[in-house]
This record gives structure tokens, C-alpha cells and sequence, in this order.
């Protein structure tokens, strides 16, 4: 039975013509041969797999040549390319930097470099994975490989360049690889498998393309594998289910299906992948590089920028023709997020759901506001939930429009005179204040800026005949704590108009209570906000039935007594009672050295 050799080595480039993807490169190299005009040191730098190495052995190859062609191509017939070709050259010298990386190792080569070589015109030493060398080895190699002699000459090859020495790099030209296009290597791999007799489908080469990531290498380890599993016969189907690739399909279908706004489909899309074994992360990523790929097939000029198949080609423009450019940039930026906090979070499945509904409803337009809320706007899950949110907005709105003009005129009246009230509240605090710290000035009268008790109370008198009408039992009779009843006051007082902020500030400093469910009472403080609230107390009992779901609600406002007024205390006097209950604070602050700011 004949020895099997892999692909990558049986068919590795022997010539600068058969190498794929470099053609800058090895034009360079050629000329530099045909020319003569060789540099002392050169440095071979790129991803895994494009052709470093097999670039530095041809170039090495052809450097000692006895008779290049006029293309600069090694002859194959000379003794130097014939000893090259059997692995028996004494030219040409390889050294893995990643095993070999002491500076003892590096005095050995050195040493090897004063010896002409003994065919042909210079001693070629190849380092591979040069940036695996210690700090001390590239110290040691720093002389030598600035004056090296005549017959040296040295080439340097790593995937890593910037963990190179600067002082290695300037003394070096340096060659940079490109990674491999999908085209290039589809157009490779056609070429092994016609050697090989091997039959495939363009689309399952267009796949091992894709998972060897720019390597050449990587491709044909692919191919061999791919291969192995066909039988002979490499197909698209046969190729994901070896690879473990998620079929393109799913992602096709999840953008037509976020089109649609299908949120149930594209779940039970995402269970179907992930019940198959596929990792969450994973189908974001690759559905974040099709909606990037849609985005590029939307415009002509960015067409050749997708790395796929002629058919693939098609069906991306189909679906970019169905897609707005606005729905897949936002798309996008949600696939990016959710890919940014993935590692990070610790319901990974949950994540992922939260981003596929976000994107399913990028195009669903929006819900209008119920009546009465606030213009902040939810979309719906499942368009299946609007046929029934659609009837009550719609019965709630003609219940709005149903109010008769007289009820709306009475609202009128009623802001416009509370409005009047908490204007003069302000004043009227103060010169409460005043009186209670000590005499007003002679000259201060409420009456001077049109103002008495009287018309206030007058006031408040003509703002109580107008009532709002009483919320109708309609059978919610909820049970609430006195917790409950406080949340919803203070929010109910956060929601009242501008025009009566300044009763809300102080209807906020009010402590509702249950007297007995559902009697609630409010104890009010003093006479002027108790008018006021008095002309919108029913407005505040339906309110609270409303947020408590309960109509049986029954409020009641009374003025405090004086036993129930408490004293607003001053920071000394808080300090003076905190001492009565506890003495040893006085110790701790002598102790501190404190004192009362």
C-alpha cells in the first residue's frame, strides 16, 4: 500500500509560481534573485498557515541556484537544487527558535556562520517562530546579524512581529503576508481535489475556505478531513455536519423572519440550534458577519467585498433588496452588544433571546399610548397580543371622549382655582412664620398686596362647589397596607400638575392612614391646605381607588388638634433630645472633641 501523505505536504509549493496569494511577495523576491541584490537579513512576518516558511526554503533554494532562470526560478537540475530537493544540503540550515531559544543555541549558529559553504554561493539559515527567542538570545544574535559575512545571509519568520526587538527589526527587510482570500483558496483546493479525483460542490469548499480562517494550511488539513468523512464525494451537507457548521440557512431565515416581526418563530428557530448543539455566542457571531454581509450586498460597489460563492452571492443581494439599511445597522449594533456582554453574563440563553426579540422588533411599529399615560411607548411581544390590546385603547378612548362639556369646564374652574390658592400659600406660610418668630414690621399688611384670610378663604369656599363626580363601584375591592396607601400618595403627589406644585410639596409631608379597611383618613396640619384639598378630594379618592383597585375606598380630611401638631425641631435641639435618651453620646463627642456645626 502506497504511504499516505497529507495534503499540506504533498502538495506544498516548490516553486515562487505555485505559491497562492503571494504575489507582491515572491514578484519581489524573484527580482532580488534575478538582480543579485540580495540584503544580509530578511524577516518573514504573517498569520499561520499563508506561506512563510515555504517562501524562505524556495528563496533559499533559489539564491544558491547554479543556473536560475531568467524569471528568477530555481533550475530543479543543478547539484545545490538537487541536494536542496533530497534534504542533503549543507547550504541551507533551519532552526526552530520555539525548542532552540537559548543563547547557547544561538552561539552554536554562530558559530556555524564562519564556515563558507562548500556548494553554491552563501549559507542560508532559516529561524522559524524567531520571537520565541529569549532576550539574552537576541542580544547574542544582535552583532552577527548586523555584520554578518559575505556568505551569510539570514531569514526570519514569525507570526508574531511585535514581540520581535526593535534593534532585530531594523536590521532586517521585512516581508509582510497577507492571510489568504476564500477565493484563493477555493481555487486551490479545486485544483488538489482534481488531482486527488475527488468530486465536491463549490459551496462545501466554500465552507472549508471560511473555517481555515486565511490559513492555506488550515484548508487543506480541512480538505483532507472533509475528505475522509465524503468519501470521494465532498458535499455542502456532509461538510457542515462533519465541520459542525451552522447551516447559512438559519440565518437567512432569522432575518426574514425578524422582517416579519415572527418573535415565536425566531425562538423556537434559536431553541432548534441550540438543542442541535450549537453555543449561543456562536450563532450571534455568524449572524452578525450575514447581517454585515447583507449590509455590504445592499450596494454594488461593496459586492466584491463578500467572500462567498456565486450562488451564496445571489441570495445575499435577494435578501438585501428586502432589508432597510436602517434595520440592518441597527441589527448589527444589537449583535455587537450582545456578542460585547456575552462572556460576562451569567444567563448566556437568556441574553441571546433578549437580543433576537430586540432585533424581530426593530421593524414592528409602535403601540399608541393608552389614554391617560404617559407618551413612553412599549412595543409588543407577539403580534398576535395587539388584536387584544387594540379594543381597550380603543373602548378606553371613546370612554375619554364621552365626558360632556360641563364636567370639562368644571376641571377648568377648579385648576384655575387651585392655581390661585397655591399662590397664596407661599406668602401665607411666611408671614405664619414670622408671627410665631416675632413681631412683623409695622407696615406689612396682607390687605396692601390684595390679599386677606378672607378672600382665601372665600376662595376655597368657591373651589369646594365644584366636585368632581365619584369613581363608580365597579367590584375591585383589593386589599392594601398602609405601605401600599403611602407609595401610591407620595406618587400620586410626584404626578400632579405644575399648577399645584406647591400643594403637592406639602401634601407630601402628609401621612395617610386606614382607620378601617377601606376608610382612609389624612390628618391635614393646617386650614388653608385643608380648603384646598378639599376642593379636589374627590380627584384624590379616585385616584387612590384606581392605584389600589379599590372603589370602596372612602377618604376623609380633617384639620389636626393641637396635641397632634408636631414641633419642627432645630439640629440642637434634635442633639439635646438624642442626649436625654442616651448620655454617653455626650462622652463620645468630648472624646472626639466635636462640636455641633
Amino acid at each position: 500500500m502506497k504511504e499516505y501523505i497529507v495534503s499540506a505536504r504533498k502538495y506544498r509549493p516548490m516553486s515562487f509560481d505555485t505559491v497562492v496569494g503571494q504575489s507582491s511577495l515572491t514578484t519581489t523576491l524573484k527580482n532580488a534573485v534575478k538582480s543579485g541584490k540580495l540584503a544580509h537579513a530578511y524577516l518573514f512576518c504573517g498569520p499561520r498557515g499563508v506561506g512563510k516558511t515555504t517562501c524562505a526554503r524556495i528563496f533559499a533554494k533559489a539564491i544558491n541556484c547554479q543556473n536560475p532562470t531568467d524569471d528568477g526560478e530555481a533550475c530543479n537540475q543543478c547539484e545545490s537544487c538537487q541536494a536542496f530537493n533530497e534534504q542533503r544540503s549543507y547550504n541551507i540550515f533551519e532552526l526552530d527558535a520555539a525548542s532552540n531559544n537559548s543563547v547557547e543555541n544561538i552561539k552554536v549558529l554562530m558559530e556555524q556562520t564562519r564556515i563558507p559553504p562548500q556548494v553554491g554561493k552563501y549559507k542560508v539559515f532559516i529561524i522559524d517562530e524567531v520571537h520565541m527567542l529569549s532576550t539574552a538570545a537576541f542580544n547574542a544574535f544582535l552583532k552577527t546579524l548586523e555584520e554578518p559575512p559575505a556568505h551569510v545571509i539570514f531569514i526570519l519568520a514569525t507570526t508574531e512581529k511585535h514581540k520581535i526587538l526593535p534593534t532585530i527589526i531594523s536590521r532586517c527587510q521585512i516581508y509582510d503576508f497577507e492571510r489568504m482570500t476564500v477565493a484563493n483558496i477555493v481555487n486551490h483546493l479545486k485544483m488538489v481535489a482534481e488531482k486527488e479525483g475527488i468530486g465536491y460542490e463549490e459551496e462545501a469548499l466554500n465552507v472549508i475556505a471560511e473555517k481555515a480562517d486565511g490559513g492555506m494550511r488550515d484548508a487543506l488539513s480541512v480538505f483532507d478531513q472533509a475528505a475522509s468523512f465524503c468519501q470521494g464525494n465532498i458535499t455542502y451537507q456532509k461538510v457542515i455536519e462533519d465541520l459542525n457548521v451552522l447551516d447559512s440557512e438559519n440565518y437567512f431565515n432569522i432575518v426574514d423572519l425578524s422582517l416579519q416581526n415572527k418573535v415565536a418563530e425566531v425562538m423556537v428557530l434559536l431553541n432548534n440550534v441550540i438543542a442541535s448543539g450549537f453555543d449561543g455566542g456562536h450563532l450571534i457571531g455568524g449572524l452578525a458577519t450575514h447581517i454585515r454581509n447583507v449590509l455590504m450586498a445592499k450596494d454594488a460597489q461593496t459586492l466584491p467585498l463578500l467572500e462567498v460563492s456565486k450562488r451564496q452571492m445571489e441570495k445575499f443581494s435577494e435578501q438585501a433588496a428586502k432589508c432597510p439599511t436602517q434595520f440592518l445597522y441597527n441589527a448589527l449594533k444589537l449583535c455587537n452588544q450582545c456578542d460585547i456582554n456575552y462572556r460576562q453574563s451569567s444567563n448566556k440563553r437568556l441574553l441571546v433571546e433578549l437580543t433576537l426579540i430586540q432585533i424581530a422588533q426593530i421593524t414592528q411599529e409602535e403601540d399608541s399610548p393608552a389614554a391617560g399615560r404617559s407618551p413612553k411607548r412599549l412595543k409588543s411581544l407577539f403580534q398576535k397580543l395587539i388584536s387584544n390590546v387594540q379594543p381597550k385603547a380603543a373602548a378606553q378612548g371613546a370612554a375619554e371622549r364621552s365626558r360632556t362639556d360641563s364636567t370639562r369646564q368644571k376641571e377648568t374652574k377648579v385648576a384655575s382655582a387651585t392655581k390661585r390658592i397655591a399662590e397664596t400659600t407661599a406668602p401665607a406660610s411666611a408671614s405664619q412664620n414670622e408671627a410665631i418668630q416675632g413681631p412683623q414690621p409695622s407696615g406689612l399688611k396682607l390687605s396692601n398686596i390684595g390679599l386677606t384670610f378672607a378672600t382665601m378663604r372665600k376662595a376655597g369656599e368657591q373651589t369646594q362647589q365644584v366636585v368632581e363626580p365619584e369613581l363608580k363601584d365597579n367590584g375591585e375591592h383589593k386589599s392594601f397596607t398602609e405601605d401600599d396607601l403611602l407609595y401610591h400618595w407620595t406618587s400620586m403627589c410626584n404626578r400632579m400638575p405644575q399648577s399645584m406644585a406647591g400643594m403637592a410639596t406639602r401634601m407630601k409631608n402628609l401621612t395617610p392612614r386606614i382607620v378601617q379597611m377601606p376608610e382612609v383618613e389624612v390628618v391635614v396640619d393646617n386650614e388653608i391646605l385643608l380648603n384646598q384639598m378639599t376642593a379636589i378630594k374627590n380627584r384624590i379618592r379616585n385616584t387612590l381607588a384606581r392605584d389600589l383597585h379599590n372603589t370602596q375606598i372612602n377618604l376623609t380630611l380633617r384639620l389636626a388638634e393641637p396635641n397632634e401638631v408636631t414641633k419642627v425641631l432645630t439640629k440642637k435641639e434634635l442633639f439635646e433630645d438624642m442626649l436625654q435618651k442616651n448620655p454617653s453620646i455626650e462622652r463620645l463627642r468630648k472624646m472626639l472633641d466635636l462640636e455641633l456645626a
